[in-house]
């Protein structure tokens, strides 16, 4: 499959044998696309264990929740959420470090779908059957704090940072109050909004031209942002428009402010 499909490409293959449909929308507005099956990325999809927000779970939580989804190891999976462009590639990232690459996301999402006038539904379906999904994890795309704090002195990697230009030059707040706004060293930004137009993404043109203005030299990059959504956006993007590279700090800023005591007393 393609990384992106439209909204007139799903609405012309919905018949698609193996077809699944997964909303990855964090907050239920009462619409979704017909036969889609909600994919709780906050709860069924992370490790709530851990003390920071959105953590990869483990593959066999993974293996799991999938099965209950009825996800297939042959399932051609097509994945979306209702603000456009912002879970979604989480999800995708996700189904490629279990291996599972027969994934796209929705370009545009929900309100895409909206807008081009396709019916929608008032709740979300359920699996018939249990699916026989099996994980197959590359830690090697889940990049650690340790890896990370190495490369500072190293630099064999470039992370790029998905978050604001206020937030990454430390002149605008961090949303979690109690840690100071700024950047992993070596790091460059590419705020997420920026690989964007109206929700979708910009074409592969726009997006190369944008990434090779920030990036310089570097063979290999890894993604980071505030608690690991919207470095994903930039990811995926990067995929699409510049050179795929799968690597993700999934703690990013808000682990790396943490662990390195970056914190501010709360007024």
């Amino acid at each position: 499959m393609e990384k992106i499909v439209s909204s007139k490409w799903l609405h012309e293959n919905m018949e698609m044998p193996n077809l699944i449909i997964l909303d990855a929308s964090t907050t239920f507005n009462e619409r979704t696309i017909p036969h889609a099956r909600l994919f709780d990325l906050e709860h069924a999809f992370a490790d709530t264990s851990s003390p920071f927000p959105n953590t990869v779970p483990q593959p066999q939580q993974f293996e799991i929740e999938c099965q209950k989804l009825g996800i297939n190891k042959d399932s051609n999976i097509v994945v979306f959420d209702n603000k456009g462009i912002y879970t979604s590639p989480r999800v995708w990232w996700l189904f490629q470090i279990m291996g599972h690459t027969h994934i796209a996301v929705l370009d545009g999402g929900l309100p895409d779908w909206i807008q081009n006038g396709f019916e929608t539904s008032t709740k979300h379906s359920k699996p018939l059957t249990k699916g026989n999904f099996q994980a197959n994890y590359n830690k090697e795309l889940v990049v650690t704090f340790n890896q990370v704090k190495e490369n500072v002195d190293r630099q064999k990697y470039l992370i790029v940072d998905a978050r604001s230009e206020g937030r990454f030059n430390g002149t605008a707040p961090e949303p979690r109050k109690h840690l100071k706004s700024g950047n992993i060293p070596h790091s460059v930004n590419i705020p997420y909004e920026d690989v964007l137009n109206n929700g979708k993404y910009k074409s592969r043109d726009e997006i190369n031209k944008l990434f090779k203005n920030k990036i310089k030299d570097s063979n290999e990059l890894v993604f980071s942002c505030g608690s690991g959504i919207t470095a994903s956006i930039i990811l995926l993007a990067g995929a699409i428009g510049y050179k795929e590279s799968l690597r993700l700090y999934d703690g990013s800023w808000t682990e790396w402010a943490e662990l390195n005591q970056l914190t501010t007393e709360i007024q």
